[in-house]
């Protein structure tokens, strides 16, 4: 790792640029699958994870700026709950199923309250470690998330509800703050994001095996056509 920091060292600006650029990048991603729900009328086939696990990531975050200091995480993050806030909004909107989202969005809440209550109240100087080794946990969580259903993916072979905007871009970032963390030699940085990668890669690996859509959706919208 070290001959690659020495080589990439020179680099260090352009690729931190380039990584707070596709991470702000990768918030906007979403937009494409409020633009799928929209076009359909419904969130039929979509879940609400990516977005209520938006909103718990950014607000996380936030608090692990203000532990830092670090105005540009703090300005980053504001600006994601912001607009994965407007995600909620919008899937809420379109679900026929107000009460159950209504649940997630309570338990979405209560998650984070805990864990701000716990870095409130948690050792200043164990809190920097403590609190980033919980959010780190929580995105591995949030990056594995479609693969919970990986069983129900074999069985209808297709790929249809995973959101491919989001994990695409989140291969570009994690790739992204891999490479900026071999520069700075942090190896806490290096572990989270080649595990990180590892997830994001064998989920688009799906996308290369199995249709967006189930076969028998295709067969019968033509049969349909067919008809008319």
């Amino acid at each position: 790792m070290d001959a690659l920091a020495d080589i990439l060292q020179p680099y260090k600006e352009i690729v931190g640029s380039i990584a707070a650029f596709v991470t702000i990048g990768q918030m906007f991603s979403g937009s494409f699958i409020c633009w799928d729900i929209y076009k359909q009328g419904s969130t039929r086939g979509i879940g609400i994870m990516p977005f209520l696990g938006g909103v718990v990531m950014t607000i996380l975050n936030l608090q692990y700026g203000y532990i830092l200091r670090d105005d540009t995480m703090i300005q980053v993050n504001m600006f994601g709950l912001a607009l994965n806030i407007v995600y909620v909004l919008i899937y809420f909107n379109y679900t026929q199923q107000k009460v159950k989202v209504w649940a997630q969005i309570g338990l979405a809440g209560a998650v984070s309250a805990a864990l701000i209550g716990y870095a409130q109240t948690e050792d200043p100087k164990l809190v920097e470690t403590r609190f980033g080794t919980i959010i780190t946990a929580f995105m591995f969580y949030l990056i594995a998330s479609p693969l919970f259903g990986l069983k129900e993916i074999i069985q209808n072979k297709s790929t249809e509800g995973m959101p491919f905007p989001i994990i695409l871009s989140g291969t570009v970032v994690t790739f992204m703050w891999l490479l900026y963390g071999i520069i700075l030699r942090n190896k806490f940085l290096v572990v989270q994001n080649v595990v990180a990668l590892v997830l994001c890669a064998s989920q688009l690996s799906l996308f290369v095996i199995y249709p967006s859509k189930p076969k028998g959706k295709d067969k019968s919208k033509v049969k349909a056509k067919k008809t008319e």
